[in-house]
């Protein structure tokens, strides 16, 4: 069984980088919905992928090279693409002896790499070399944990964080275009952009066709059940990391946090897309982003923060 502290580390390890990830994404394909602008010219709209970044639009920039210095440079914003990386590297640094030299080696790299592009300066010229700096080496640490870490108890952990992360990272994401009034003003452009962000594009086609309708998307990016980043996907994939983390533990058994995972699944594994946008989507949409709040929290008491009483009757 693995030390609380450790546990602590490897979740946030997984969600600071699918964080970062995310607001590289973002950022990318806000750059490449821009191109038809000069880069010094005002009217960059920079407040929807604010919001789905979960910042403040206070100073919020006018132009591309600001846009990347805020977002993914500035280490004083939290939930920067640098603060992120770097806290990872910080929490992995905490627990090499439960992880193997190459995950240490590919996010210590990873951080090298962006350090090196935010001090040099070099990243002004082609801002998206960043952002796919960012992406492509999450990409690659996700895939050196699959490979070369025991799928025990520790890699429970990783997979919960990460999918808890993507499911209301996606629904926050998601609400945005269908806030009431926002998807009748969004253009064939910006839903593009939407499967973009979510790296959704060519498998929507693959299911849909390339004809693009908001509750086709809607259902996709929601209820999808084979695609890694829809929210249903990334629910089953959180409640099977906790289900699994119960047996080897034999703590929270039917707990909080079970119990709230299984139920966040069972609420889109029923759901239908026609009933989600013709009442409130907002609501609901909403409702999925304060769930993983809940079950953040569910998780922390449960296998974290958990009394020494707690963990002597286990």
């Amino acid at each position: 069984m693995l030390l609380s502290r450790v546990a602590d580390s490897l979740y946030w390890i997984s969600r600071y980088l699918e964080r970062a990830e995310h607001v590289s994404r973002l950022v990318e394909v806000r750059l490449d919905l821009g191109l038809d602008r000069r880069s010094d010219s005002d009217g960059w709209d920079f407040e929807r992928l604010y919001e789905a970044a979960g910042l403040e639009s206070v100073d919020m920039p006018s132009n591309p090279g600001g846009l990347v210095e805020a977002l993914v440079f500035d280490a004083a914003n939290r939930s920067s693409v640098f603060a992120c990386v770097t806290a990872a590297r910080d929490n992995a640094r905490q627990v090499r002896e439960e992880i193997s030299s190459d995950m240490w080696e590919q996010i210590n790299a990873l951080f090298l790499r962006l350090n090196e592009a935010r001090v040099a300066g070099t990243w002004s010229a082609r801002p998206h070399y960043v952002s796919r700096l960012v992406i492509d080496g999450v990409h690659l640490f996700e895939g050196v944990t699959d490979a070369t870490m025991g799928h025990g108890e520790g890699w429970q952990y990783l997979q919960v964080g990460r999918f808890l992360e993507r499911a209301g990272a996606t629904a926050r994401l998601v609400d945005l275009y269908f806030k009431r009034g926002s998807m009748l003003a969004a253009a064939h452009a910006e839903w593009v952009g939407l499967l973009r962000s979510c790296s959704a594009l060519e498998a929507y086609c693959r299911c849909y066709t390339a004809d693009l309708r908001p509750e086709r998307i809607a259902e996709f990016l929601l209820l999808n059940s084979d695609f890694p980043r829809s929210v249903r996907f990334a629910a089953a994939r959180v409640e099977s990391a906790i289900r699994a983390i119960v047996q080897v533990t034999g703590r929270g058994a039917n707990g909080r946090a079970e119990r709230l995972a299984g139920r966040l699944h069972s609420s889109l594994d029923y759901g239908q897309v026609d009933e989600i946008l013709s009442d409130d989507p907002h609501a609901y949409l909403d409702g999925i982003a304060r769930h993983c709040v809940q079950l953040h929290s569910a998780i922390y008491q449960s296998y974290i923060t958990y009394s020494i009483e707690a963990a002597l009757s286990a």
